[in-house]
């Protein structure tokens, strides 16, 4: 049974005869609808029009006008039979729901920076960012943990790859978030980073015993819970030692993921951490998810298995049949069902959408003071990975004539690239940059004399904006053909240096550059603070919140 007054609802008397009133006047194919959450990413006549076949009780923005935004979202409050909730990934600041927002920078740049207090900042921007343009739901922070440098996902969305420091920033974003009233959704549970998979294309596996999984991913969870984060997002994320814990004698073929295994939603997040709240899935189209079980059977399964949101899918209206027809059939039995509708309405009320929606002011969406905080962060969190050819400083006036390699490969759902705003900072900053020099990308006939290239070039500069991103199996260095054209060659003839704007792992591809700096953004404020502190004009002080040089030889080279 849902506990109302309890953390993490604490409804009044006032709120819970709402939830109770609404929940009875709501009918079977409404209730179903409450469940799921749909991808807003269409105009506004198409995600109003869509409610008439699909009475959905949530939706998830992805980055758009500000205004547009905040005016969708108050007709929405208007004309829907309940309120909706409204998410979007709010994992690096206020641009995760509208362009103009601050993007304050990832996790990894935030733990990067060795001060807790920069995750409240980030929960902070996020939240008010959010709040002024009507979002009231974070999907974040991200408390999964950095321990498999080869995992494409989790990457510069963690905090790092130690677990005691996760929980520590994990803390302050859900804090700050709490404060500005916005509800956050903890990810991705049982915990990503332990596998080298991605649960997009394949369900992944946390592969810990449950002794360990207990202090590390179960003490986040815990925590965070205790200190009443109102959401727990499921991944296509395998735990067997916990799900053999809880059904003894479960065989391999048996075992789900979370979004489809009531062994680790109510018997693990419910039961043994004692989740109060409401349990959201990772997107349903992953292939983590789809290949487990027939589609018909899958839909129904993953709220029988205790999750109360099923977000987006691989056709909506399909899947909303295929709900309706089980809560029918009884396979989703009625109690079930009303269970996880009251959640949702209850974490409605929480949130006040019981009452009238009111215009907003959004002047506070990338407002300077925002603004002004990214660039502290910036500051504090560029890192010196290693500098064994003592080459640093160097300014215009030690290596004017600058050889600038970039390679742009922004993620999925962060487009954010860095050709523009590095060649004109570079610039700006008094280099001569050669870019796009002798052939497309600054690439040389590999047959010109060494000599000659020794005699054009002071320095060899490597600018790597490559983004951790759904369906991308690997973040790696991908060298232009023919031949790596692109490739380090001449780091024994000309000094070179390699700056990393977002993997921090990419040591692992260069470990004869000897001079590497991660950076964790392509923000122009991060771009800037790269090139003052390279020039000796602000000192490094970010610190390494995972091994950058991933347990491999070479690191004193």
């Amino acid at each position: 049974m849902v506990n109302y007054r309890e953390k993490p609802f604490y409804l009044d008397d006032e709120k819970i005869r709402w939830v109770e009133e609404t929940l009875a006047s709501l009918t079977l194919e409404e209730k179903c609808g409450q469940l799921f959450c749909i991808a807003a990413f269409g105009n506004l006549d198409q995600i109003i029009e869509m409610y008439d076949r699909l009475p959905y009780g949530s939706l998830m923005y992805r980055p758009n006008d500000a205004k547009s935004v905040e005016r969708a979202n108050r007709i929405l409050r208007e004309k829907l039979k309940v309120a909706p909730l409204v998410a979007a990934n709010l994992e690096s600041g206020g641009s995760g729901v509208a362009q103009e927002g601050t993007l304050y920078g990832p996790q990894l740049q935030v733990g990067a920076s060795g001060r807790h207090e920069n995750a409240f900042h980030l929960g902070q921007i996020s939240a008010r960012e959010a709040k002024a343009v009507g979002v009231n739901l974070a999907f974040a922070p991200v408390v999964d943990v950095n321990y498999n440098w080869r995992n494409p996902i989790t990457n510069v969305r963690t905090y790092g790859s130690d677990a005691e420091e996760v929980l520590a920033y994990g803390r302050q974003y859900v804090k700050a978030a709490l404060q500005e009233g916005i509800a956050v959704s903890i990810k991705h549970f049982p915990g990503d980073g332990v596998d080298e998979r991605d649960q997009h294309i394949v369900a992944s596996v946390n592969s810990l015993s449950t002794e360990e999984w207990d202090k590390t991913y179960g003490k986040i969870y815990k925590q965070l819970i205790e200190e009443g984060a109102q959401t727990v997002m499921a991944g296509h994320i395998m735990q067997p030692a916990y799900t053999r814990a809880l059904n003894p004698g479960i065989k391999d073929g048996e075992i789900m993921p979370a979004t489809l295994s009531k062994e680790l939603i109510t018997g693990l997040l419910r039961g043994k951490l004692g989740f109060n709240g409401v349990v959201i899935t990772d997107a349903t189209n992953m292939v983590g998810m789809c290949c487990m079980m027939e589609r018909r059977k899958l839909v129904p399964a993953s709220i029988n298995a205790g999750c109360d949101i099923f977000l987006f899918g691989k056709n909506p209206f399909e899947d909303y049949g295929y709900l309706c027809d089980a809560a029918r059939s009884g396979e989703l039995p009625m109690e079930r069902l009303n269970e996880a509708v009251s959640r949702v309405l209850a974490l409605k009320a929480s949130l006040n959408l019981h009452l009238p929606a009111e215009e907003k002011d959004t002047s506070v969406v990338g407002c300077a003071e925002h603004q002004k905080l990214a660039e502290e962060l910036a500051d504090q969190s560029v890192t010196l990975v290693k500098d064994t050819q003592h080459l640093l400083p160097i300014t215009p006036k030690t290596h004017k004539r600058v050889w600038l390699h970039i390679i742009d490969e922004p993620g999925f759902t962060d487009p954010t690239t860095c050709e523009k705003v590095v060649l004109e900072e570079m610039e700006r900053a008094g280099f001569e940059v050669y870019y796009d020099d002798n052939e497309p990308k600054g690439l040389p006939d590999t047959q010109i004399p060494v000599e000659e290239l020794k005699k054009k070039y002071d320095v060899i500069i490597y600018f790597a904006n490559i983004v951790n991103a759904s369906y991308k199996t690997v973040t790696r260095l991908r060298w232009r053909s023919p031949a790596a054209i692109d490739a380090p060659y001449y780091t024994q003839d000309i000094p070179t240096m390699f700056v990393s704007l977002a993997n921090p792992y990419h040591f692992a591809d260069v470990p004869m550059i000897r001079t590497i700096i991660n950076a964790y953004s392509p923000s122009r404020t991060t771009v800037r603070a790269v090139i003052q502190k390279m020039m000796g004009n602000s000192e490094f002080k970010g610190v390494n919140p995972v091994d950058p040089f991933c347990g491999l030889f070479g690191k004193d080279i």
